[in-house]
């Protein structure tokens, strides 16, 4: 593993969940980061949403066997967790003060530096998906493409910005309370899998619920902090050349910052894919629906699911089932229900 001036590890590490857990220094405190798959193959990094780490906001993706075939046949899987975010953590000390979102962007550069990455495929969610932007924004050479669910990239709103204050106060003073978990729920997932009255919460919200408990409330509160205070990104993204892919709820409190998003856009090399019936958490809520497109955008790398395991009922791409007019820039964009796919691929 290559390190550098600004990240030195702790050598803290363990297996977790089948993969490593590595505890790195950074430039602006110690990150946790879970690697899994073989190191020699391209790297794609993950970045979960506020109060998540990468069990509970990528395991519905990486557990449905068609993507994990996808994804860890091409990559090795460096999950960044946002500090005092991982299994185990101890409450950061309030004395420490609290990263800014750009702090945080140049600790994904430290991370890529401890594991001599040069380049790599992001992936992130909501406040993780505006973290690798802004990473992305700023360190252009280093990434190769950026597949974003329900992502940010305008500063907060009025409302975004009380609501935020909200949840901060009562997990400052509350920690992680019911209503609290309510209010993260109510932005992971949509009203059909929450339940009411009459219908029980989904088992996938009831797990995340149950993941919430583990979340130190304080150092949730410091990442809520970070993204309240993050700013606006249009005019960095017109400065993106890096393929994207965005995939958004319908439901989600956020789809029109993804609209917005891909609207600033180059149309020559992003796509929006619009998941109907789901809020922001498409990785767990309705992770098969990101499949085909990821595979698509995937093609224009020249990276395919091995051909032994293509033969899904759900997916069948492979590379010798497909036509070659199929990369024409009309047909990259698939409509597979509950799919809407805005703005074609180009390769």
């Amino acid at each position: 593993m290559g390190e550098s001036s600004g990240s030195v590890s702790i050598d803290v590490e363990r297996i977790s969940f089948g993969g490593k857990e590595h505890l790195i220094q950074t430039r602006c405190g110690s990150v946790s980061v879970s690697v899994f798959g073989d190191q020699e193959k391209p790297a794609l990094v993950t970045y979960p949403d506020v109060a998540l780490n990468y069990m509970s906001c990528f395991q519905g993706l990486f557990f449905t066997p068609e993507a994990a075939s996808l994804l860890l046949h091409n990559f090795c899987i460096y999950h960044i967790t946002p500090p005092g975010h991982e299994f185990g953590a101890a409450p950061i000390s309030m004395h420490l003060p609290v990263p800014s979102v750009d702090e945080l962007a140049d600790q994904v550069a430290d991370v890529l530096d401890f594991f001599g990455l040069a380049a790599v495929m992001c992936m992130g969610v909501t406040a993780g998906a505006y973290i690798l932007t802004l990473f992305a924004s700023r360190y252009q050479h280093r990434v190769i493409g950026l597949m974003l669910v329900s992502p940010l990239c305008k500063a907060p709103s009025w409302t975004e910005w009380f609501y935020n204050k909200v949840m901060s106060n009562l997990l400052y003073f509350y920690g992680m309370s019911g209503l609290i978990k309510d209010f993260l729920l109510q932005r992971y997932f949509s009203k059909e899998v929450r339940g009411n009255t009459q219908e029980p919460e989904s088992d996938i919200v009831q797990a995340c619920r149950s993941l919430l408990d583990e979340r130190q409330s304080m150092n949730v509160w410091r990442f809520l902090q970070s993204m309240n205070g993050r700013h606006e990104l249009t005019e960095e993204l017109k400065k993106l050349h890096c393929r994207t892919l965005i995939f958004v709820g319908d439901s989600s409190p956020f789809h029109s910052d993804a609209l917005h998003m891909t609207s600033k856009l180059d149309r020559r090399y992003s796509a929006l894919v619009e998941v109907q019936v789901c809020g922001s958490l498409v990785t767990e809520e309705q992770p098969h629906a990101m499949l085909i497109p990821m595979e698509y955008f995937l093609m224009g790398y020249g990276l395919y699911r091995p051909c032994q395991l293509s033969l899904s009922p759900r997916s069948p791409l492979s590379p010798s089932c497909i036509s070659p007019d199929l990369y024409s820039p009309e047909s990259m964009g698939v409509k597979l229900k509950p799919i809407k796919t805005r703005i074609a691929l180009k390769s």
